[in-house]
């Protein structure tokens, strides 16, 4: 038997069969039983490969038609009171999507990657009860296949951890509820079949626990290690180290741990603690969360250093995490550059990756194939150091000459020049970007892209749009215009398409978050801009008006959370090529008139790692990194960026460091509470909070945005502020945003006429 393990797989489709189901029933065009019937086929093929591919732990309950952390809110009965009318399918997705009357429950980010969770809402009327159907029939789908599967659930302590509570109340109370249930849920399992392993994520154990989440990791599996000797538990965690909690689980009768030694090498410190302990480790030295090629003779080295401390009897070969985070197959990107294609793999060739390193360190005999595959790997891993594709000698010897780069002047110094040279009113009128991707605008970009129009037709598409965009924030009033970015088919691909080291796939979709699915550009080589990518659209915007036209850029920061990025180097070193590269555009866009530019940050905190001690060195390149894209500013060339993040206090201090002129973030649902952190630090520079929510269709009225201007007023002076959308308009229908920019102009001409009455 092949001594592997695999956390998680892909569930959304190799041709994302499942989006398709998905919103074909929501637009009432199909039947519940429809999207149950593409989710059946899923499942079963996806084990089927898994188990041709050799792997000998497959997974079940790790497929989900939203989010498997909203199954578990339904496994546990935790719904809000707000829905509690509701059953079945109608009750799950209306706490994904909410209904016409309710809310849906909030969505954050599942740590530090892209995709999104539904967040579990507890309260002192939370009904807790078990409803195992999915876990058990899941489990029974792949048994009726032949295949048996180890089964998924998500951990107590992370369940908990990650939910919020509507009373305010320690969520933490409710463990014993929730251990109750998940007892009982063993029980049931346990007559499933003889000998099962079912694994509890505990993602939140890398975290920095405080002392007393950490004391109820001994009592839950002690308890549930002790339901079933039938049961073989494993924890899984990734994304980082776990070496506090690994060390409590040690005392646990848990029968494995499976560790990240990717993205958590501190977890090579506690192995001596599990040699002496003799329990299984699932050892994850295949990256889940990128899609760049093994490099074997670095795994074996990894895994030989794992081998000095754990018995070979008590090693499993896993990935660092689940393959959720990687798109489904190579096999159908037929367009890629050969040298990259070969460079990568996605979730079926990491399978294969799996067995192979199975192989090699258990030293098991290799056919003629698998020999030519390692061999063939070899080369590759070699090619990859001193490929002139990858490697760019004259880029690297600019970069090393580089030193530590400021912009010319002080804040203070700077915004006396840019105030004298634009001449803008205080609570200044703009928007964060992006216009609505009209219909017509995607169709024209794809028939482009398909070679159907010319390049000049698309152009005078592009420009009479852009046209359109001005004469409307002129017709409206605005102050401060943007021009629409219609050109832009997303705001990190647009740009990466322009620069060197930057590839694109065709099929390579990743789930985000329920049918949402994202296609990361893929960074393999060096990054270098051969010429200007949006001065022409910018300057033929502003030349339709007198007013003040922005230029728009994607910061180095968020390119660089966005997209796949290469393995060789480190992440600090290709945000700075990509920042150097943005410097140029900078400078391109002041010569040619563009004196106001907006370099978005919106992934900046995204990036954050999840432990403490390592924040410092992120916030360390980030800063630079941001500060090098605009550092060829003048003085009279104001910089603005935006952010997507609403919780500011544990960063605002790194804000205050990246010295933009202006900054525009997301805070129209707090009122003025999110401010209040500018306030208390003494903050110099001005800022843009987002007076009203684009993410809902809802047009705001005039009233609602004075009362917002004024409570802003309240926390700062309104020489400090600007007054915009909470984002970026793009996914926005034109009525909306027409009625709703009317008025928020309306409503700052009220304002500022109460100021001077």
């Amino acid at each position: 038997m092949s001594k592997n393990y695999l956390i998680g797989f892909p569930r959304i489709g190799e041709n994302r069969e499942l989006k398709r189901a998905l919103e074909s029933y929501w637009a009432n065009e199909t039947t519940y039983n429809d999207v149950l019937e593409a989710a059946s086929s899923l499942k079963e093929k996806h084990w089927k490969e898994q188990n041709a591919a050799g792997i000998c732990y497959i997974p079940s309950n790790d497929f989900s038609l939203y989010d498997n952390i909203l199954d578990t809110s339904i496994l546990l009965n935790v719904i809000p009171k707000r829905f509690e009318n509701l059953e079945n399918e109608e009750l799950y997705f209306a706490l994904a999507r909410g209904t016409k009357e309710e809310q849906a429950c909030e969505m954050t980010k599942w740590f530090n990657t892209n995709y999104h969770y539904i967040v579990p809402e507890l309260s002192k009327d939370t009904n807790f009860k078990l409803n195992s159907k999915k876990v058990v029939d899941e489990f029974k789908e792949a048994k009726a296949l032949g295949i048996k599967t180890k089964i998924n659930l998500t951990g107590i302590i992370t369940y908990l951890g990650l939910s919020k509570s509507v009373d305010n109340e320690d969520v933490y109370l409710n463990v014993n509820k929730v251990l109750d249930l998940y007892v009982e849920l063993l029980k049931e399992l346990d007559t499933l079949d003889d000998n099962l392993v079912i694994q509890f994520d505990e993602p939140l154990f890398v975290k920095d626990l405080d002392s007393k989440v950490l004391s109820l990791i001994k009592p839950i599996y002690d308890t549930l290690s002790k339901v079933s000797k039938n049961i073989k538990i494993v924890v899984s965690t990734y994304f980082e180290h776990s070496n506090e909690a690994s060390k409590i689980l040690l005392t646990t009768p848990v029968w494995a741990l499976s560790l990240d030694f990717i993205y958590g090498l501190n977890n090579l410190d506690i192995l001596q603690e599990l040699k002496d302990s003799n329990k299984v480790v699932i050892a994850g030295v295949i990256d889940g969360r990128n899609v760049f090629k093994s490099d074997f003779n670095e795994k074996i080295k990894l895994l030989n250093t794992i081998k000095t401390y754990i018995k070979e009897e008590n090693l499993l070969i896993s990935t660092s995490c689940s393959l959720l985070h990687v798109p489904y197959t190579l096999e159908v990107e037929d367009k890629l550059n050969i040298e990259v294609k070969e460079c990568l793999s996605f979730a079926r060739e990491k399978l294969n990756e799996i067995r192979l390193l199975s192989i090699l360190c258990f030293n098991k005999r290799l056919n003629q194939k698998d020999q030519e595959e390692i061999i063939k790997n070899k080369k590759i891993s070699e090619n990859r150091k001193k490929s002139s594709q990858i490697n760019n000698l004259k880029l690297q010897k600019e970069l090393n000459s580089l030193s530590l780069v400021e912009r010319v002047g002080a804040y203070e110094e700077r915004i006396k020049v840019q105030k004298a040279f634009f001449k803008y009113d205080d609570l200044a009128t703009t928007t964060i970007g992006s216009f609505p991707q009209t219909k017509e605008v995607r169709a024209s970009r794809l028939a482009y892209k398909r070679k159907e129009i010319s390049k000049e037709e698309y152009e005078n598409d592009m420009k009479q749009y852009i046209k359109d965009c001005i004469s409307f924030q002129e017709e409206v009033g605005l102050e401060v215009l943007v021009h629409g970015e219609p050109e832009r088919n997303d705001m990190v691909e647009y740009f990466g398409e322009q620069l060197e080291g930057f590839a694109f796939s065709q099929y390579a979709w990743v789930q985000s978050y329920g049918s949402r699915c994202v296609k990361p550009p893929l960074i393999y080589g060096d990054v270098s801009r051969p010429k200007a990518m949006t001065v022409s659209w910018s300057t033929y915007a502003q030349e339709q008006t007198k007013k003040i036209v922005k230029g728009m850029l994607t910061g180095p920061v968020t390119i660089l959370n966005w997209s796949f990025v290469r393995d060789d180097i480190p992440r600090s070193e290709v945000s700075k090529q990509i920042a150097l590269a943005l410097s140029y555009e900078v400078d391109d866009l002041q010569k040619a008139g563009i004196k106001m530019i907006q370099v978005d940050e919106a992934a900046f905190k995204e990036g954050y790692p999840l432990r403490v001690k390592n924040i410092k060195e992120y916030e360390s390149w980030a800063l630079k990194s941001f500060k090098l894209s605009v550092s060829k500013a003048h003085k009279d060339t104001q910089i603005h960026t935006h952010m997507c993040y609403s919780q500011f206090n544990d960063i605002i201090t790194t804000i205050e460091e990246m010295d933009a002129d202006v900054i525009t973030i997301e805070t129209s649902r707090s009122g003025n509470k999110l401010l209040q952190i500018f306030k208390e630090v003494g903050y110099k520079q001005e800022v843009g909070p987002g007076v009203y929510d684009i993410h809902s269709p809802r047009v705001p009225s005039v009233e609602e945005i004075v009362k917002q201007i004024n409570l802003l007023k309240e926390v700062l002076p309104v020489t400090q502020l600007w007054i915009n959308p909470d984002c970026g308009l793009k996914t926005r229908k034109w009525k909306e945003v027409k009625e709703s920019l009317k008025n928020l102009v309306e409503a700052v001409s009220i304002v500022r006429a109460q100021k001077s009455a």
